[in-house]
């Protein structure tokens, strides 16, 4: 923001100078002084009006721009997001940030798993289990995997900021951070209205209303439905739903209260329904053992189940409270409090009629069932300043959550002796046995602080910034229930108990961090940092001993050059990276054909290092057209690790760790029609990459291209316009396994990425 204001004095002063020099040239010149400073006033808004757009991001707690931000992150706007047609995070999973990878845990899209840099992805589906990114929205850390497919609201901006981001963010931010900024009330009455329909009978309705400002009050109400049904057939006759559907509805209020300039209180209340069917899990080539003439492998996507199974909607609700406060005590301090309280509750159901080998008369057709109940509160405060040459920021935080999760997993179907036809198994799911039950309490607090120091040499071109964290986490609760059963577990004397498996475990942390900045010119930032971050420690609810195991921690060097050129036409940035991972979680399953109970155990057993390059471009070679392009590298390495089932080193995989991915995109407008005609046009790259850290199968590579083509500003009265648009994902039908793995029994497996969908929407603005 400052060195914007010092280019646009510049500009100013240049022609103030071109004015000055021709005055003292003589009375010749004189009467030319006009004539020269308004041909060069309507040069220099020429050359502005064709520009890449100022892009203000929070990442530091404060508003910075993005091109003097030393972070190396992405940040998708409004108009991005509307663009590729981004209804949730689990949409930004084709790639369009390639560093960030989100995936489905397995076929269930109500939990998703989030990574970046190569970090992160686990099985985080599980009370006593985290993610190494946190998701922020408006400030709140969400705590579970569960609720984050929920529809996003009037959505401002996401940041994604890329590394560790211990210091400010704090617990599970091991590989990044991605924040979500809503739009604020605006205190004048307007509406925005969306209304779209799309193939698989897909429809959306949106409705945002700023209300008036009423006693230094402003209101704005949010809300949406969108809807979509499977993309592939479950052929019953039962009225189950069908693979790959979703439903999802939401409201969001906020009140902003301005009493002064120097004082702003915001209420928010957000509810969420989100009803997702699972993927749909193909083997695509048959192992060892037999597979039922009516259940033949499927080496394409599928566009009918097989079998016709039980399927219903896994259905989360989540809904809470937030209160900001933001208090200028003076031009150089201000206090900030977020407090927040959010509630969870998730069902998750997914039926796998492929995955099971043929046995005449047996059953198959896993189905498994969870519920997870969850509960958080959290409270931040922060301290927000400036001093002579320093800029800081300071604070407190304090985490509390609650939760408790079952599963159950009995067969839906059996085959005739033939396996050329099957029955539905008539199930009363109350007498189903509970295959595990667990309960958890987290408790997090810690305090962090953060100084800019700009020292009054080389004309305040050098900044240093020092940082650092404490947190104390603290995690209790038990294993209550294993294969229907009270567990039976050898306890720290040696002795054999059966009883509930406690977990009561606590670790403290402290994470630094240093950047040296530099401006080598206006337009031209280096840096350097160094940082560490950390996921946090926990139990294995999958495991039949529920053993704590430790924090996972990085620490991370990047350098990295944030530059513009051709007066803002254009746009570069580049990180380099490389990080040293210690006690990394890694997952060991144990597969036992007919046990449909996943056995595992989580160990700090490997360690390993990360390393790459992240570079993003802009240009704008005419006015109208802006073309984007962004590429990730990324080779991590694991070390070997033990496995306590086969009681052997066994080698771990990188999971979600694609070693290219890249990004691409055209935006062009111009008016037409008397109105705006719009179009958009990207592209999404990505090797193939592990889906689970014990099989060496790699998942298909893939291309994927989004368009959309809008008429804007069409102009209805003097109060409203219109615009309607095209769209269409995954636009040339491009088909990959994005999760595929190989058992030599039962063979190759996987689940493809969805077919092409597209709509038209219209969208009203008064």
């Amino acid at each position: 923001m400052r060195r914007g204001l010092q280019r646009s004095f510049a500009r100013r002063a240049g022609l103030l100078a071109s004015a000055a020099a021709l005055i003292v040239a003589g009375p010749a010149w004189a009467a030319d002084v006009d004539a020269a400073v308004e041909a060069s006033a309507a040069a220099t808004a020429e050359a502005e009006a064709i520009a890449l757009d100022e892009v203000v991001v929070t990442a530091q707690k404060r508003a910075t721009n993005l091109q003097e931000t030393p972070i190396s992150m992405a940040v998708m706007g409004s108009e991005a997001l509307a663009n590729r047609h981004i209804q949730s995070l689990g949409d930004l999973s084709d790639g369009a940030i390639p560093s960030l990878r989100i995936a489905p845990f397995f076929s269930r899209s109500s939990a998703l798993l989030i990574g970046m840099r190569g970090i992160g992805v686990g099985d985080a589906n599980q009370p006593a289990r985290d993610q190494a990114v946190g998701v922020y929205i408006d400030g709140v850390y969400l705590g579970r995997a569960q609720g984050l497919g929920s529809a996003l609201y009037d959505v401002e901006r996401i940041e994604v900021l890329k590394g560790p981001q211990g210091t400010l963010f704090g617990r599970n931010t091991e590989a990044g951070a991605i924040s979500i900024v809503t739009r604020d009330p605006t205190g004048e009455f307007g509406v925005d209205m969306i209304a779209g329909y799309g193939n698989y009978n897909s429809y959306k309705a949106e409705a945002h209303v700023n209300l008036p400002e009423f006693h230094d009050v402003a209101v704005k109400l949010d809300g949406l439905i969108t809807k979509r049904d499977g993309t592939v057939k479950n052929p019953t006759t039962s009225g189950q739903q069908d693979f790959n559907a979703f439903d999802r509805k939401g409201f969001h209020g906020q009140a902003l209260w301005r009493p002064t300039d120097a004082f702003r209180a915001s209420y928010a209340f957000d509810y969420s329904y989100d009803a997702t069917t699972p993927y749909y899990l193909q083997v695509v080539s048959k192992g060892s053992l037999p597979l039922a003439p009516a259940n033949p492998a499927q080496p394409d996507r599928a566009e009918n189940s097989n079998v016709g199974v039980p399927l219903q909607w896994s259905v989360g609700k989540t809904w809470g409270h937030h209160l900001n406060l933001d208090w200028r005590l003076s031009e150089t301090l201000t206090l900030k409090s977020i407090s927040a309280y959010r509630k969870l509750d998730q069902s998750q159901y997914d039926n796998a009629p492929n995955l099971s080998p043929f046995f005449p008369n047996g059953t198959f057709s896993r189905y498994s069932l969870a519920q997870v109940n969850q509960e958080q509160y959290s409270q931040e405060f922060q301290a927000i300043g400036e001093l002579d040459h320093f800029e800081f920021a300071a604070g407190a935080f304090y985490y509390h959550e609650k939760v408790r999760d079952n599963a159950q997993a009995p067969n839906t179907m059996q085959w005739n002796a033939t396996g050329t036809a099957y029955t539905t198994l008539s199930l009363d799911l109350n007498a189903v046995q509970i295959d595990r039950a667990a309960h958890v309490t987290t408790e997090s607090y810690g305090v962090f602080g953060q100084a800019v120091y700009t020292p009054p040499v080389l004309d305040e071109r050098v900044h240093l910034t020092v940082g650092g964290r404490f947190t104390h986490d603290a995690k209790k609760g038990s294993l209550d229930t294993v294969n229907g059963a009270l567990p039976s577990y050898v306890d720290a004397s040696g002795v054999r108990v059966t009883g509930v498996i406690p977990l009561d475990d606590s670790w403290d942390r402290f994470d630094p961090l240093v950047v040296l900045a530099g401006d080598l010119a206006d337009n031209v930032n280096v840096y350097g940092k160094w940082s560490t971050g950390y996921k946090s420690g926990g139990g294995n609810t999958r495991s039949l001993t529920f053993r704590a195991f430790d924090p996972e921690k990085v620490s991370m060097f990047e350098v990295g050059a944030k530059t513009e050129f051709w007066e803002r036409r254009g746009r570069f940035n580049i990180a380099a990276f490389y990080g040293d991972l210690k006690d990394a979680q890694v997952d060991f399953t144990v597969l036992i054909i007919g046990n449909n109970r996943t056995t595992q155990e989580t160990t700090n057993s490997a360690s390993g290092t990360t390393k790459g390059v992240e570079i993003d471009g802009s240009i704008q070679p005419v006015d109208g057209l802006t073309l984007s392009a962004s590429y990730a590298y990324t080779d991590i390495e694991l070390s070997d690790a033990f496995n306590p089932f086969t009681n052997s080193i066994a080698t771990v995989y990188p999971t979600y760790a694609p070693k290219n991915a890249a990004s691409i995109s055209a935006d062009y407008e111009r008016p037409a029609f008397g109105a705006l005609l719009r179009a958009h046009l990207d592209g999404n790259y990505s090797d193939g990459q592990y889906s689970t850290p014990s099989d060496p199968t790699l998942s298909d590579d893939s291309f994927i291209v989004n368009g959309r083509l809008a008429l804007s500003d069409i102009r209805l009265t003097d109060a409203a316009t219109l615009e309607v648009s095209l769209w269409s994902r995954n636009l040339f039908d491009e088909e990959h396994l994005f999760v595929k793995s190989f058992s030599s029994a039962l063979g190759a497996y996987g689940i493809f990425n969805d077919p092409r969908t597209f709509g038209v929407e219209a969208k009203l603005q008064y």
